[in-house]
């Protein structure tokens, strides 16, 4: 409660007397011309365009990060394109699965998993501005994102991280032309309350992700923002309806109720 009071008083005292639009937009447009006129954007944004629509009409699986991961079956993934988040590694050393990709957005989680994702050859989606954290290379593309509230059917010019890198991958699922797309250990459950996007230290061990290592020792992690992560569930429900395509929450349990709820099986057809 202490360090939540103390966040609020800082955010008061941070304020300014006038805002100055113009000083505001002038600072987006100078940030995005340096990051349009990069090699790395360059690059990044060529990777994008020749991935539009490569899966046209197939199915995709976003593996979330609630504790509930732990109890999807990946053996049955095996044939399926798959979307990784964040620190998605820690699995490994106790399953031979591996996603088709692996999304981060958030500046401290890919500041903290900057040794795995230096030294993987799985292909890696990664916020523009973590570039000082990873190596550009082969297997790499950054993502502008942008601070509009909309949908990116086409991803190579910004996304929206609407408050959770699970809407990142929707976005990118879209993207690629997936038809039908399942959520999994998407538990949209956290125990720890307060400012959202506040950030806090972790405990010893985390109870919030499928690993408790996740946000463990006094990392420092940010609150969610479960309204905004909601907004823009909502959001990407709609674009793929209104497209003929479809988001289904294949979660064992959870707390989100937006998408249509299957069994994996019953989404893959086994």
């Amino acid at each position: 409660m202490d360090q939540d009071i103390k966040i609020f008083k800082n955010q008061i005292t941070s304020s300014k007397d006038i805002i100055n639009p113009y000083r505001s937009a002038f600072g987006l447009l100078k940030g995005r011309l340096k990051w349009d006129l990069s090699l790395t954007s360059f690059s990044s944004r060529r990777k994008l365009k020749k991935m539009r629509n490569k899966f046209e009409g197939k199915k995709a699986v976003i593996l979330c990060n609630g504790p509930s991961l732990n109890k999807v079956d990946f053996d049955l993934l095996k044939d399926t394109y798959t979307f990784g988040m964040n620190k998605i590694n820690l699995l490994f050393d106790r399953s031979n699965f591996r996603p088709s990709c692996i999304v981060s957005v958030n500046q401290l989680v890919i500041e903290q998993n900057k040794d795995y994702f230096n030294e993987t050859d799985i292909p890696l989606f990664v916020n523009y501005r973590g570039n000082k954290f990873v190596k550009s290379r082969d297997n790499v593309v950054f993502l502008h994102s942008t601070q509009m509230k909309t949908f990116a059917r086409d991803c190579s010019m910004s996304i929206n991280q609407g408050g959770t890198v699970t809407f990142v991958a929707m976005q990118l699922a879209f993207h690629m032309g997936f038809k039908e797309v399942a959520l999994v250990g998407c538990d949209h459950y956290f125990k720890e309350t307060g400012p959202a996007n506040a950030t806090i230290n972790s405990k010893e061990e985390d109870d919030n992700h499928f690993d408790k290592r996740y946000f463990s020792g006094d990392m420092k992690w940010q609150l969610p923002d479960i309204p905004q992560s909601e907004y823009s569930y909502n959001m990407a429900n709609d674009q793929f309806n209104s497209y003929g395509k479809k988001i289904y929450n294949c979660t064992e349990g959870g707390h989100l109720e937006i998408f249509e709820r299957k069994t994996l099986k019953e989404f893959l057809g086994k």
